[in-house]
């Protein structure tokens, strides 16, 4: 189908192979990045993105979501054929990397591509979840990384709208979409974060500072820089400040979990007697005036193997041991003060 559009073709997608596709990908910032650049990103932060563009690879190479990419990208067909036939749209592939014909580090790289029956062109980005992402999508919500990047995609095709298609399960009410609205004012503050993250941190190759949430920073960190080295080193004074207060909150958490152990433990010796009453009943009902209390102490199971039982699987079956138990690393972070 002939695809007319103001932006520049980087390259023809369907003739290059993934690796190529990877680092043509590091020539800009794609829609998929435009949640990082923000800061909003739940899989990845800034300095992540970063060192991507510049070519630095992790230390560590982690593929524990790759069942989850490779699923959405071979059902990405399977959703747009569903959107064209619930919505009656033409929905059409164009097999190319575009760029912004004035911003030129910012990149597009578009599922799809929607005719309506007026002629105007649309964008149509395909998406797979599971089922708790549902409440994202409640009220005719849209997740914040999925608008942007979509919005992120308008600015460099200068097309109006744009539908995010989403398939969470395998029935019709498992499908859903959401229209995307050009907003002007919207993206030019995109434009704006983008090309600062650009000129001032990829060119300039200097790492942006972390600003995400803990959890996703020390993964950051952990993959970037790797494993254990046993090494030791003398950090700047600068730091005192940030230790100080590490150490003031450590105090506090240390009281609230004592304090926690306390009630924890008076709750116990309430609801023993009413365990003894149960004996092993899983369930219970009490009566008290106007109310009526129902209790469960239903079990539940988990299936294990003792450190003492692992420990002979490793001397008495090592192939089997080294094949199935995955070793991972963990670290204990700690600080102590001491006047000297």
């Amino acid at each position: 189908m002939e695809f007319k559009t103001s932006a520049l073709t980087i390259v023809e997608t369907d003739k290059i192979t993934r690796e190529e596709w990877l680092e043509y990908r590091k020539l800009g910032i794609g829609g998929s990045d435009c949640a990082t650049v923000f800061g909003l990103s739940p899989f990845s932060t800034t300095r992540d993105l970063y060192y991507s563009k510049i070519g630095e690879k992790p230390a560590i190479e982690d593929n524990d979501n790759w069942i989850a990419k490779e699923y959405g990208n071979r059902l990405e067909d399977f959703v747009a054929e569903v959107f064209s036939m619930v919505t009656e749209l033409e929905v059409f592939p164009v097999h190319r990397m575009f760029k912004h014909p004035v911003y030129q580090f910012m990149l597009a790289d578009v599922d799809r591509f929607i005719i309506l029956p007026n002629g105007k062109t649309g964008i149509l980005e395909c998406k797979t979840t599971g089922q708790h992402s549902r409440d994202k999508w409640e009220n005719d919500a849209v997740p914040y990384n999925y608008e942007l990047q979509v919005r992120h995609y308008m600015a460099v095709m200068d097309i109006d709208f744009a539908y995010i298609a989403c398939l969470m399960g395998n029935s019709e009410n498992d499908f859903l979409y959401r229209l995307i609205e050009r907003d002007l004012d919207f993206e030019q503050d995109i434009i704006a974060q983008e090309q600062y993250f650009w000129e001032e941190y990829v060119q300039k190759r200097i790492p942006p500072p972390y600003t995400e949430s803990g959890d996703l920073v020390l993964e950051s960190i952990r993959r970037h820089y790797g494993n254990n080295s046993n090494s030791a080193l003398t950090l700047d004074k600068e730091h005192a400040k940030a230790i100080e207060e590490y150490l003031a909150l450590h105090e506090e958490k240390l009281k609230m979990d004592r304090q926690s152990k306390e009630i924890e433990d008076k709750l116990k010796k309430l609801y023993a007697p009413i365990l003894d009453d149960m004996k092993n009943a899983v369930s219970a009902v009490c009566l008290a005036g106007s109310k009526e209390y129902t209790i469960s102490n239903k079990p539940s199971f988990r299936t294990g193997i003792s450190k003492d039982e692992l420990e002979k699987l490793k001397v008495h079956f090592p192939d089997v041991y080294n094949r199935f138990v995955e070793k991972k690393e963990s670290r204990r972070f700690s600080i102590k003060a001491k006047e000297i």
